[in-house]
């Protein structure tokens, strides 16, 4: 049987009295896309963060390639190096150019020389239309640039799974399809991922599987159609019903 790249086994996490993720279980395939749906608060964010080792967890268990990397002796930075991970802010650094933005995990977390990390990030800029962007500082750039300049800088890396929380959400609709064009490119490239978003379009389209958490469990599991088109629970057909009611389905 193969070992799958992310594997996520009970886990459980608290603020407090409030229990935000209640024995969560998913694995994640190579080559697999697993989107996250649900209403704001429902624990999206909270699963990723904790996948990257951003937030602590309670109980339970997460295994990237087989390896435990909640265990204690786990060093965090090691492993964020082997995770891509995207947020809703772009979180790009200001004072450096888009070259110098996606060149920096590579120059000095994974030791590869200036010229081959520039030549790579050249190669991938020209590939995906930015590299006229290159010598531009982030506030030159739209919101669309700035978040596909994100993207480019977690990939570059080529992390086993790559994590995108939200990317679009404080885009407007011409700068979303830019995106999620560049989403949707990788993923015919094969690439890792999990990703939670409210564009329910994009996860039709992307995703392999969809997972609809409701107050922190996940309550259905299924392909796009079978989520979208035929819930089965009173939760998810609530969320639906909602989505529908405000144009976002």
């Amino acid at each position: 049987m193969t070992t799958p790249m992310l594997e996520v086994k009970n886990l459980r996490k608290s603020y407090g009295a409030d229990l935000v993720l209640h024995d969560i279980s998913v694995a994640l395939a190579e080559h697999e896309v697993k989107v996250l749906v649900g209403a704001s608060g429902s624990g999206k964010s909270t699963l990723l963060r904790a996948i990257n080792l951003l937030e602590g967890i309670d109980d339970g268990q997460i295994l990237l390639d087989g390896q435990d990397i909640t265990a204690i002796k786990v060093n965090p930075d090691e492993i964020r190096a082997q995770i891509g991970s995207v947020f809703q802010s772009f979180n790009l650094f200001p004072h450096l150019n888009v070259l110098q933005n996606i060149t920096l995990a590579p120059r000095k977390v994974h030791g590869v020389a200036k010229d081959e990390a520039e030549a790579n990030a050249m190669q991938m800029l020209e590939r995906f239309g930015l590299a006229d962007k290159a010598k531009q500082y982030p506030d030159l750039l739209s919101g669309g640039q700035q978040q596909r300049v994100a993207i480019l800088r977690a990939v570059i890396t080529k992390p086993k799974v790559l994590l995108l929380d939200e990317v679009t959400s404080a885009l407007d609709p011409i700068l979303i399809a830019e995106v999620l064009a560049l989403i949707s490119e990788l993923k015919g490239e094969g690439m890792t991922m999990m990703i939670a978003t409210h564009e329910m379009g994009f996860a039709k389209r992307v995703a392999d599987q969809v997972l609809f958490l409701h107050q922190g469990q996940i309550v259905e599991a299924g392909s796009a159609r079978e989520i979208l088109e035929d819930p089965k629970t009173p939760e998810l057909q609530n969320f639906l019903s909602a989505l529908r009611e405000a144009g976002r389905l």
